[in-house]
């Protein structure tokens, strides 16, 4: 069986969701309208969503009664 490779992160989640979001916005000012663009723009609305999501699933009303 092989083993698998496991290394910690550095980042949070959210900070290199940002990161990819902003990364992909940057990238999309840079070209014309037309697919690639679009495609980029809505990868950033992607990752925003995941952030958002991320924070609603780590907020504290969402713990477990204890």
């Amino acid at each position: 069986m092989q083993k698998r490779r496991r290394f910690k992160q550095t980042t949070t989640l959210s900070e290199r969701l940002a990161d990819e979001a902003e990364r992909c916005r940057e990238e999309a000012r840079k070209l014309t309208p037309g697919p690639r663009r679009d495609m980029l723009l809505r990868q950033a609305r992607r990752d925003e969503t995941a952030m958002q999501i991320d924070a609603w699933l780590r907020s504290p009303g969402l713990r477990a009664p204890t």
